[in-house]
């Protein structure tokens, strides 16, 4: 069950619905060979226990106990198996004189249950802080998988030294998202400045919120879609803005790395639990939107569609395949709550409309080599807030988006879309994928992704040369993404490490809004990272040589070839040369090890370690 709270703090519900009438309505609905529904109580449904839903009655002390132990739990927890949601009901939370103040930990996901991000507040502070490996060594460049949404967080800072009182500290990397939020109070930092150096961090994403002056600091990219931002100062390699009201000017570039693009072409916000004026849990799944800026929720409930939890099937690990597929067949959506889920077969989600949502970075795990998740050729399919992650026997994919050789094209209304979707091959164990996102599915909308081959972990990970090469051996993963869809767009592609391919583009009219890439740290040789044709090495973003017409807007490529600093890539991007395919604003750095002769087609300066740190840049290719 849910972790309880003592009724006599929870909201009280004057409503009340029986099991007994949920189960004869569903049964009523369900084919006669398949296995009855679950009942859900619309007003306290079983999200199992690795959820905590708190309610304003309860005492902000015992609150910030909980989670105080919750973040020391999660705090090193980098590789473990622990997944949890926190919920707020609507209300308020902390006072001027006792705030609530608490840190998010590894797969740790904090939201609010309102219909709107003002229905539940916060006074105090919601962060993430440095990881501090040694007294001088802070960073938070493995601050992954943490998320935060749908809250309005007052802050107050009551206590803090000086330096801690200066901000809302949000340090974290990849695979992070901050959603809906409205802050106000203090500054919001995306760096942990008040920890010993040297304070790096690797990016993140923000969407669909209305903040104070956010300290950009030592954060190397980052994503901001339609947002309101009172200021923002410095950035390291690549800031993106998009839809963003209040957004620095792009004038500058490179001197101030930012890319501005007034409005976003196409967004649909990330589905959301809240609960109604009645008492009752649902599902928001916003409206697509064009040529969009600004926050979805500045004139009341974000537009869209509610869906009643009672439609949801909501899953727990050890649920079988089996009744999953069952529940999607008979026309149920899915929740995924926190855990991880090992899938030998694969989950198949056919109908349009469909929604499929994790909380609490809810994990599948592919057994056998199975594909855990394939979305079919249907209008409106949304996937969002689960992680994919590759099993120690070879998949051919992790998640496929449209047949594999062609489906129905789909038209641009009602796009499918994957929203905080994370894909892992190796870290807490060994991982073996062929490719880890497929899409061939024409307008789809990828809205934040981090699709990452580990370049470090538990169990084969063991660090230096030999350690690398084993790596290289056997956690294996060949292309991180690959899409032969036409009029895809993704806002917010971050690919890491791949093999070979970490993004190839074969489908026409695609859009790219800020794209990441480190390129594989582990290559043995440089016969093993050389193409059949003799290319040194494989660019970080590749655009297929047949493709008409494509956009980019903001986009690095890394190395860091730590296993063998000799080895080189001719160049960080490849794409045709046609007046149709056009990137803006494009970069290549070296991390430490490895060379990258140019940035994009034989343009654009070397990155080695004559020039450590700083970017090589292109602003637009072709040139105007």
């Amino acid at each position: 069950m849910t972790t309880p709270i003592p009724r006599s703090r929870r909201t009280r519900i004057a409503a009340v619905v029986t099991g007994a009438a949920l189960i004869a309505g569903a049964l009523a609905a369900s084919p006669a060979s398949a296995a009855p529904p679950r009942a859900v109580d619309p007003f306290n449904p079983d999200f199992g226990p690795n959820v905590t839903v708190y309610s304003p009655d309860t005492p902000v002390d015992e609150i910030e106990a909980e989670l105080d132990a919750l973040a020391d739990q999660q705090r090193d927890a980098e590789m473990s198996g622990v997944r949890r949601a926190v919920l707020f009901q609507p209300g308020q939370y902390g006072t001027a004189d006792n705030p609530l103040q608490f840190d998010v930990g590894y797969y740790t996901e904090v939201a609010g249950l309102g219909a709107s991000p003002t229905d539940v507040g916060i006074n105090g502070s919601v962060e993430v802080y440095n990881r501090c490996l040694t007294a001088d060594n802070c960073i938070a460049l493995v601050n992954f998988w943490r998320t935060i949404s749908n809250l309005s967080i007052q802050v107050n800072s009551l206590g803090d030294d000086g330096c801690r009182g200066s901000a809302n500290f949000w340090a974290v990397s990849q695979a992070v998202s901050m959603r809906r939020l409205d802050i106000s109070g203090a500054n919001l930092s995306l760096m942990d400045y008040c920890t010993a150096g040297p304070q790096f961090a690797s990016g993140g994403f923000i969407a669909d919120s209305r903040l104070p002056f956010v300290v950009s600091g030592s954060q190397q990219q980052w994503l901001t879609r339609n947002t309101e931002v009172a200021g923002w100062s410095n950035g390291v390699w690549n800031q993106v803005f998009s839809g963003v009201v209040g957004a620095p000017s792009d004038a500058n570039f490179p001197t101030e790395p930012y890319t501005t693009i007034d409005e976003t072409p196409l967004s649909r916000e990330k589905p959301f639990l809240y609960i109604d004026d009645a008492g009752r849990y649902n599902v928001r799944v916003p409206a697509v939107q064009h040529d969009s800026r600004g926050v979805s929720w500045a004139d009341g409930l974000t537009p869209g569609r509610s869906i009643p939890i009672t439609e949801f099937f909501i899953a727990k690990p050890g649920d079988s395949v089996k009744d999953i597929n069952n529940a999607l067949a008979r026309g149920q959506h899915l929740l995924l709550t926190p855990g991880v889920y090992d899938i030998a077969q694969t989950i198949d989600v056919k109908r349009a409309g469909t929604v499929v949502l994790g909380i609490g970075h809810a994990t599948l795990t592919a057994v056998g080599g199975a594909v855990p998740m394939e979305v079919k050729d249907a209008a409106g399919i949304v996937v969002a807030g689960v992680t994919i992650d590759a099993g120690t026997e070879l998949s051919p994919v992790l998640l496929r988006v449209g047949k594999a050789k062609g489906g129905k094209p789909l038209g641009a209304a009602d796009p499918i879309t994957l929203s905080d979707v994370y894909f892992r091959v190796g870290g807490p164990h060994v991982g073996k994928t062929t490719t880890a996102l497929e899409v061939n599915a024409d307008n789809v909308l990828i809205d934040h992704t981090w699709v990452w081959r580990a370049d470090h972990g538990v169990e084969g990970f063991t660090g230096g040369v030999n350690g690398d090469t084993q790596r290289w051996a056997t956690n294996t993963g060949t292309n991180g993404v690959i899409v032969n869809g036409d009029n895809v767009t993704a806002t917010g592609l971050f690919v890491e490490h791949f093999q070979k391919y970490n993004t190839l583009w074969k489908g026409e009219n695609g859009r790219v809004i800020l794209y990441q890439n480190e390129l594989p740290y582990d290559p043995p040789t440089q016969a093993d990272w050389t193409q059949p044709d003799g290319t040194l090495g494989y660019p970080g973003y590749v655009v297929d040589k047949k493709v008409k017409t494509h956009r980019l807007d903001g986009a690095g490529v890394y190395v860091f070839n730590q296993n063998n600093p000799s080895i080189i890539t001719a160049n960080g991007f490849s794409v045709p040369q046609k007046p149709g395919v056009q990137l803006h604003h494009i970069m290549t750095v070296n991390l430490s090890a490895g060379t990258i002769q140019h940035v994009v087609n034989g343009v654009g300066g070397q990155a080695d370690n004559s020039n450590t740190g700083t970017p090589q840049y292109v602003a637009d290719y072709p040139a105007p």
